[in-house]
Order: C-alpha cells, then sequence, then structure tokens
C-alpha cells in the first residue's frame, strides 16, 4: 500500500511543479465546427443518393442526431451501421448485437460488432455512397477505428465511396506506446500504431489508405469534412460520453493508461459509477478505498468481481493537468500492482498482449525492468510512425 500510496503523493507533487508551464488551450463543441455540421459541404455530395450510415450516440450535429438531420433534409437513409455499444450507445462492450428496425425512423440497423465486423456484400446492395460519423478518443485498442477499417475495405470491394465526417481527438495531443507487431493484430488493434497515436479519425483514415494496410492493398474511394478551429494542440472536451465506461474527461484521459488492466486480474472499475478512474482487486488488503462491481444495465452486466468486494485506489484526484503536461501513458499502477500481486501466475491474460501490441511489455514487467527503460523500448519505433503520420495530418 505504501507504494502506491507514496506514488499518488508523487502524481500531485508533480501537478504542483508543473502548474506554471502552459496548459494546452480547452475547447469545447462551442469552439469548433466538426464536419457533421458543415453540411453545406457534404449534403450536395449524396443528395439524391441512396445512403448508409455509420453511426452511434455521438453522431450529433448540436442537439440533433445525423441520421435525423440527413432525413429532415431529404437524404434517403436506407441502412444504418452500428459499431460496438450499438446505435444508441447504450449496449455493454464485447456484447454481440443483433440486427434491428429503428423505433424512431424505421431505418434497419446492421450490427457491426460481434461475427458480423464488416458489412457484406448483401448489406451494401441499392447503396450508393456511405457516410462515417463517430466520436474517437484516440487511442489503438477504441474499437471504433478497428469498424473504421472494415468499413473501408467493404467501400473499397463494393466500389462505395465513403464520406468520413471528422470530430476532433480528446487525446490528440500526445504520441506514446507501444506499436503494435503484425503477430499481434486483433479488433482491438488492426494497424501498426502505437497506443496513443494522436490523430483525427479522418487522418487515420487517410493513413490507412494511404499506406496501404487495408486488406489486400485495397484502396477506399475517401471523401472527408475537416473539423473548423481545431488544433491537435487543442483539448477538446466532449459533449456526450463516446461510449458507457467512458463517462467523463477524467476517464478519457485515464483510458490509455488503465485499459492495459483489462488484460490482467486487476479490475478497472466495471460495475461502477467510477470506471476508468480506479483499480483494484479482491486479494490486495489494507487500502483505504474499495468498491465492490455490481450489474449495470448499458454499462457492464457481469463486471469482473460482480459482487465482490475489490481493495484499490481511486485516481478521481488525480490532476488531468499532470498527463496533459507530461503526454505519455503511466505504467507506474500497472508495475506497481503486478508487484503486489506477482504470485498469482495468472496475473496477465492472453488479452494483454493483444491490448499492448507486443509480447515485450508484459515480459519486460515481470523481469523488473523499470519504467523508463520500457519507455525507451518504444521510442525507435514511435520516431518511425511518427514520420509516416506526418504524411497525412489536416491540422497543426
Amino acid at each position: 500500500m505504501k507504494h502506491i500510496t507514496i506514488l499518488l503523493f508523487i502524481s500531485l507533487s508533480m501537478h504542483f511543479c508543473v502548474h506554471s508551464q502552459q496548459i494546452n488551450k480547452i475547447i469545447t463543441s462551442k469552439n469548433v465546427k466538426v464536419g457533421a455540421e458543415r453540411t453545406q459541404i457534404y449534403l450536395p455530395w449524396i443528395k439524391g443518393k441512396n445512403v448508409a450510415v455509420v453511426a452511434n450516440r455521438t453522431s450529433m450535429i448540436k442537439n440533433t442526431h445525423l441520421v435525423d438531420s440527413l432525413l429532415n433534409s431529404g437524404i434517403k437513409v436506407k441502412k444504418i451501421f452500428s459499431p460496438e455499444h450499438g446505435f444508441r450507445g447504450n449496449v455493454d462492450a464485447g456484447t454481440s448485437v443483433k440486427n434491428y428496425i429503428d423505433k424512431k425512423t424505421g431505418i434497419p440497423v446492421i450490427s457491426l460488432y460481434g461475427n458480423n465486423k464488416k458489412p457484406k456484400e448483401c448489406d451494401l446492395q441499392g447503396i450508393d455512397v456511405i457516410v462515417f460519423d463517430i466520436q474517437d478518443v484516440g487511442v489503438r485498442f477504441y474499437t471504433y477505428i478497428s469498424t473504421l477499417c472494415y468499413v473501408m475495405e467493404a467501400c473499397a470491394e463494393n466500389n462505395i465511396p465513403l464520406i468520413l465526417l471528422d470530430r476532433p481527438n480528446p487525446n490528440g495531443f500526445y504520441i506514446d506506446g507501444p506499436v503494435l507487431k503484425k503477430k499481434f493484430t486483433s479488433f482491438v488493434g488492426l494497424e501498426p500504431v502505437p497506443i496513443v497515436y494522436g490523430m483525427t479519425i479522418a487522418e487515420y483514415a487517410l493513413m490507412v489508405n494511404g499506406e496501404g494496410w487495408l486488406k489486400a492493398q485495397v484502396k477506399c474511394n475517401l471523401k472527408y469534412v475537416k473539423i473548423k478551429n481545431y488544433k491537435h494542440s487543442q483539448l477538446y472536451q466532449l459533449p456526450i460520453k463516446p461510449s458507457p465506461n467512458l463517462p467523463n474527461m477524467k476517464a478519457i484521459y485515464l483510458y490509455p493508461s488503465l485499459a492495459l488492466f483489462e488484460g490482467t486480474i486487476v479490475s478497472v472499475g466495471r460495475g461502477t459509477d467510477k470506471p476508468f478512474q480506479i483499480f483494484g482487486n479482491p486479494e490486495i488488503k489494507n487500502t483505504k478505498f474499495s468498491f465492490i462491481p455490481e450489474s449495470i444495465s448499458g454499462a457492464c452486466i457481469n463486471p469482473p468481481y460482480k459482487g465482490i468486494r475489490c481493495y484499490g485506489y481511486k485516481l478521481t484526484n488525480f490532476p488531468d493537468s499532470v498527463i496533459i503536461n507530461s503526454k505519455k501513458i503511466y505504467l507506474k499502477w500497472l508495475i506497481e500492482m503486478y508487484k503486489r500481486l506477482h504470485n498469482k501466475s495468472d496475473f496477465f491474460n492472453a488479452y494483454f498482449d493483444k491490448l499492448a501490441g507486443d509480447s515485450r511489455l508484459r515480459t519486460q514487467i515481470i523481469s523488473g525492468i523499470k519504467e523508463e527503460q520500457i519507455r525507451e523500448s518504444w521510442q525507435k519505433d514511435i520516431k518511425k510512425f511518427k514520420k509516416i503520420r506526418k504524411k497525412y495530418l489536416l491540422y497543426p
């Protein structure tokens, strides 16, 4: 307990050390115009055509959903494709969603999660163009970019143009983490990018297309609508939570660091009101903080350690400014928890290497390598990635 308590005090001390540094400008939906708002650009591209939309609850134009806006403008929306968490964004992570008819619009909704991650040829019959509009959080294992890649492949294979309506990246102000190796490709990591890659979803799509990373190196006929008044250095505050277990900006900033625990025996607070802001395990004793995961409809029905008290730590007071100024993923919590629970041979599970994108991070932690040495081992690959990334940036 002393180790992590000291760590948290050090982290708080760092806040006071860096408070004099200039914090990046905080912006909201009032300061920028996301791609979806710039209707004068893309409506002429889709008027009179049969349109499919890839969207979820974040696909909003102020207080109006993109699908409703398109219908109100006379656009023929024929199908909706829904990613993880569903079209309305109220489905648990990892839960398969069946196809259904949206009650509000009467439009067929086709799930792009579970066994059907890519639009089938039959799903695209009669579709002239696909519009993609989903808020991403800029983290490799956040699966909306994987959905994007599969949609791009389907568009390329069926000769259907894709229009991407861009949105700011709330973690777009830094790049960090191990770069994914091909051997560890999965739905939580399809492309050779770091955990935090510092690109908007349109920039990411341009990179995937330009680098030939789609299956069989097919090319998607891609158009995009840029964000107005946006820079990567700006701190974008999301107006809507991007998924049920990322309820606020604190969770979004901590997600790149804490989500690695999902490949271990440590709970990250799923089944509580503070997911990705707390962590713990039933076998840790004598901590002041504890929590009991419970079933929460629309967020997590069967969380790890459901109904069992977990002892651990909360980061709700961990200063956002520390993450923002340090511009890095924090491994200290992961390393410390391994030290406390390393007698458990199953501390890491097979999912961890997929999240990390390589087996090296796991073996480094087991070997007792210090955090700074681990971070140094990423730098060659990160430098290479940054050169690739630079070619596709749309914003300074």
